[in-house]
């Protein structure tokens, strides 16, 4: 092989590694862009789902109003309201533990010795309790919707209104007691807030009730 021959060949192998290089590079230069691409589609999504609603906003804004209507020690922690709790039971303090939450949920389990007025029904606490100075413990599910009524009854005229904290599920949390009309008493072992599915409560047939 002559040496013109040799360099024409290896000018062609430089150019063939070259070419395929350049489309390599090509490639992986276009593939960043385009995962550049997805992760910018995935922040504006987020940055999508990040924007309230000016009317959640709005709720989230009065929840905080009547929060502080209610004194910051009259805010009480579940071992506070257990002592309560015992003391009323036993018949030796006079208070109100009323629980707040629905119907459905009171009735499903509730903690033992407890009143109940539905949230909604706030309005009728005065013709219930007319006393202004009545020892009166707020008690829902977690600490949403008593703040708000705890507001409520300051605006009433209320004087010594609690509010628990964490609420019946922070209750079933430290592993106390609930009870109903056809189990009597008994603990939760595993609370979920809709107990409903097949992956959770598999069956067969349910004549009235899904669960």
């Amino acid at each position: 092989m002559t040496c013109r021959r040799i360099f024409f060949s290896l000018t062609k192998t430089i150019k063939e590694v070259t070419m395929k290089r350049f489309w390599w590079m090509a490639l992986v230069v276009a593939m960043v862009f385009a995962f550049q691409g997805l992760l910018m589609a995935a922040e504006e999504k987020k940055e999508e789902k990040k924007e309230v609603s000016p009317v959640v906003a709005g709720e989230k804004a009065v929840h905080e109003e009547f929060k502080k209507l209610v004194p910051a020690d009259k805010y009480i922690d579940l071992d506070q309201f257990r002592k309560v709790w015992e003391e009323v039971m036993a018949g030796k303090r006079k208070a109100y533990l009323i629980d707040l939450r629905t119907h459905p949920e009171f009735y499903a389990g509730h903690i033992p010795g407890t009143d109940h007025i539905h949230a909604g029904h706030m309005y009728t606490i005065p013709k219930h309790i007319p006393d202004p100075n009545a020892e009166i413990y707020l008690i829902c599910r977690t600490t949403h919707r008593s703040p708000y009524v705890g507001g409520f009854l300051y605006k009433y005229g209320y004087k010594n209104v609690y509010v628990v904290k964490d609420g019946v599920v922070g209750w079933m949390g430290k592993g106390w007691e609930l009870c109903n009309q056809f189990m009597g008493k008994f603990k939760v072992t595993e609370y979920h807030q809709q107990f409903v599915g097949p992956e959770k409560d598999p069956y067969r047939i349910r004549e009235f009730h899904p669960y």
